[in-house]
């Protein structure tokens, strides 16, 4: 008697969510199974979902000075896309035509508590992993084309319907067009399609060729989740060794043998390089965590804080936090920290300031924070650095 070799059962592309699971599974089993691995479309992510900013206040938001917005018209007829970069003014909206325009603005958790938010559905996550909330708004037919991202995105409905298509298949052609300023592929032939009410969210992983139309009026949100590439990684790793390499280290050859042949780059030289540029393989632990904690609390911030134009006193921080002040996280700042052998050190927007375990876990998981108890006083001297610059605002409370 053959014995049957066990096969798993084929994982599923289309859930239902609900209130205690917003994934519809466990954050583990997600994690396990699709992260990074196979996009899933999770329906009713969020039940009786609303969104939390209005087309009218996102064209607001897109016209002010320093928000990274975008306008992307298509001529159908033509097939000709034109993109316009903000900010706008108002009269721009009034010029789009009826149809297939898309508005795009990047990092509206900064600048929208409500739409921050919805971060804390992704509690699940790293922090520092989270790189920002985008928000698009687009009439009937709007899209910006078949594309592929190079990083994690969850695509919440906002408003009205968005048609999706994707392809998972792993030999789809990732070929660009040449004609267009968009990044959109040459050939895209989808798999699955669905079309998305609000609530509803489709995970993707990077490198998922995709494409959403809008059908009528129409708001997504994108929850993207970016992770630096190895050529930033590199860059950023070199420019920190090189700051911290003492000038009398140099490429050495106290083995040299006469040149065999003029201009050649030798095995001999090229072994002496690998010795003198060790990058990450010679780090210690220690070096290699402060290097990545100031390089992805820095990375791709739009703004940086800006120190208030008056100092807060040591005695005026100890008031504000016995009357129960709330502190508040600059929002473009990003939090990440990491334990050492003998301290904690809290990574705020590439600054490293030292701290306790309980104070970074606290600031880095909350936007707003308030103290039952006054912190030790090392902590308060850490909230006191933070506050000076920039990074936390002080708002009065209430107690007595």
């Amino acid at each position: 008697m053959a014995i049957k070799t066990p096969t798993r059962k084929a994982l599923p592309i289309e859930v239902r969510g609900s209130a205690s699971q917003p994934l519809g599974m466990s954050a583990a089993q997600f994690l396990r199974d699709y992260w990074q691995k196979r996009p899933l479309l999770i329906r009713n992510a969020i039940p009786h979902f609303e969104a939390p900013i209005q087309p009218d206040d996102l064209a607001g938001l897109a016209c002010e000075e320093g928000v990274l917005a975008r306008l992307i018209v298509h001529d159908e007829k033509r097939d000709r896309w034109t993109v316009k970069t903000g900010p706008f003014d108002e009269a721009e909206f009034g010029r789009t035509p009826k149809r297939e325009w898309t508005l795009l603005v990047q990092d509206v958790d900064k600048w929208d508590a409500d739409v921050a938010a919805l971060l804390d559905h992704f509690a699940f996550l790293p922090t520092w992993r989270v790189d920002d909330i985008m928000v698009s708004y687009a009439e009937d037919g709007g899209g910006v084309g078949a594309h592929v991202d190079q990083y994690d995105v969850f695509l919440l409905q906002g408003i009205g319907q968005r048609h999706w298509a994707i392809s998972d298949d792993p030999d789809a052609p990732l070929d660009f067009r040449d004609d267009v300023e968009l990044k959109q592929l040459k050939t895209f032939e989808p798999t699955h399609e669905w079309l998305l009410e609000p609530g509803d969210m489709l995970y993707l992983p990077p490198g998922v060729p995709h494409d959403g139309v809008a059908i009528g009026d129409c708001m997504t949100i994108s929850i993207g989740m970016r992770a630096p590439s190895q050529a930033e990684l590199t860059g950023d790793l070199a420019d920190f060794l090189a700051e911290r390499m003492p000038e009398e280290l140099r490429y050495t050859d106290p083995d040299l043998a006469p040149a065999k042949r003029a201009g050649e780059i030798d095995n001999a030289a090229l072994n002496r390089l690998r010795q003198a540029l060790p990058f990450a393989a010679a780090l210690d632990r220690d070096l290699l965590a402060d290097w990545f904690g100031r390089f992805i609390t820095r990375y791709r911030n739009a703004q940086d804080a800006a120190a208030p134009p008056k100092a807060t006193t040591e005695a005026a921080l100890d008031k504000a936090i016995d009357a129960g002040a709330t502190f508040v996280r600059h929002p473009f700042a990003r939090l990440a920290w990491v334990k050492g052998k003998n301290a904690v050190t809290l990574y705020v927007s590439g600054h490293a300031y030292e701290t306790s375990a309980e104070l970074a876990e606290r600031l880095s998981g909350a936007r707003e924070v308030t103290f039952d108890r006054a912190p030790s006083k090392a902590d308060r001297a850490t909230l006191l650095a933070l506050v000076n610059d920039g990074q936390i605002g002080i708002r009065k409370g209430r107690r007595r």
